[in-house]
């Protein structure tokens, strides 16, 4: 009995998050919209994550860089370095980054402070005055978290490509013309709208589960760390699910440069 009611749970689960997502997206047009909130959470969300981002990013677009230039030289392709290295960046890790920073360090603190105020019955106070909790505490935190995403996105990308192109140029006596050349030569408008796009459903993601399991903790104060724990490692299984589902309707749907 306990094996078939795990996955109906689950499913139950899944289903509240997703209609608690359908909600944060039909309240982000309805007034009064709590603005004020949005730019505290805004500030707050890019204060923590920006050095970090910017951080990782280097490293990672050097890492890729150096790998894909190792392989492009015992195939002999070198000129191709560039249009893969600066791909893989654009296209897979620089939306992926962003949203496992935002998740791991903002969505946490999003989903403790929501916790909180849940253990404190904060909310029940807010409904019995007739505040929506969602529409007071819930929206203006996911839009800040797709906000910070949407232009982390951009920054990880110029800092992961120019940490790509300084050591291949530097360590591996790479081109630096054939470096941009070949990323111009197969590179599209359409890497750039889909790594974009990635990051906004990302950063939506990561605050919407978040904001769900602060809205539902179990135990008092120790049920609230444990849901903090919960909502970082259901939002990364769902990144890099959705990930995955995304390029691969991406690469079937966009053909490629000169395809």
């Amino acid at each position: 009995m306990a094996v078939i009611e795990y996955p109906l749970n689950a499913l139950r689960e899944a289903g509240r998050m997703f209609a608690l997502g359908a909600t944060v997206l039909g309240m982000a047009f309805r007034r009064p919209f709590q603005f004020r909130e949005f730019v505290e959470q805004f500030w707050f969300i890019a204060s923590v994550t920006i050095l970090p981002t910017a951080l990782v990013s280097i490293p990672f677009g050097a890492v890729t860089s150096l790998q894909v230039g190792s392989l492009t030289q015992q195939f002999g392709a070198q000129s191709f370095t560039g249009a893969a290295s600066v791909l893989v960046v654009i296209q897979q890790a620089s939306p992926m980054i962003v949203a496992l920073l935002v998740a791991g360090v903002a969505g946490s603190t999003i989903c403790a402070d929501i916790g909180a105020r849940t253990i404190r019955e904060e909310l029940d106070a807010m409904e019995v005055l007739g505040v929506s909790p969602v529409q007071r505490l819930v929206v203006p935190r996911v839009l800040a978290c797709v906000a910070v995403a949407f232009l982390l996105n951009g920054l990880v990308s110029v800092v992961g490509v120019a940490g790509g192109y300084f050591f291949n140029v530097l360590m591996q006596g790479g081109t630096p013309g054939a470096y941009v050349a070949s990323f111009s030569a197969l590179a599209q408008l359409p890497d750039i709208y889909v790594g974009e796009a990635k990051a906004i459903l990302f950063g939506f993601v990561a605050g919407v589960v978040a904001s769900y399991r602060g809205l539902n903790p179990k135990g008092g104060p120790k049920g609230v760390g444990d849901v903090v724990n919960q909502s970082v490692v259901i939002t990364f299984l769902l990144l890099f699910l959705l990930n995955l589902v995304i390029t691969g309707i991406y690469l079937q749907v966009v053909p490629p440069k000169g395809g």
